[in-house]
């Protein structure tokens, strides 16, 4: 049994910043990957971060370069996202993903098995 619960969402005007974090329990967390995905109405789950069980590995999508920032403090079991210089175009649910650690993180949501309730972000104008 893995739980992952997220936190951290809310209203926040754009520009503003948010860090969502995402603790897990059940699971090596260490010996998991880790990532964040969002989803909006009408559109398909959309990749935002991954980490690699160790750290070591991030990836971000082209939208969260320069702007989002994925963490993990395994020691706490928790992953964090830090966003930055939110638009509206952030506004989402965002999920928090684990998955069983890969020879290289996975950027496709088909790939993690474990997924948290998510997480409301709301960006206003």
């Amino acid at each position: 049994q893995v739980q992952l619960v997220e936190s951290g969402g809310g209203l926040v005007q754009a520009g503003d910043s948010l860090r969502l974090s995402c603790a897990a329990s059940g699971v090596t967390f260490s010996s998991y990957d880790m990532a964040w995905f969002r989803q909006v109405p009408g559109k398909e789950r959309e990749f935002v971060a991954t980490i690699s069980w160790s750290g070591g590995i991030k990836y971000y999508a082209d939208s969260a370069k320069g702007r989002f920032t994925i963490s993990r403090e395994n020691a706490k079991n928790t992953v964090y996202l830090e966003m930055n210089s939110l638009p509206p175009e952030d506004t989402a649910v965002y999920y928090c993903a684990a998955d069983a650690a890969r020879l290289r993180v996975s950027q496709r949501a088909q790939e993690y098995d474990y997924w948290g309730q998510g997480t409301q972000v709301t960006v206003s104008s």
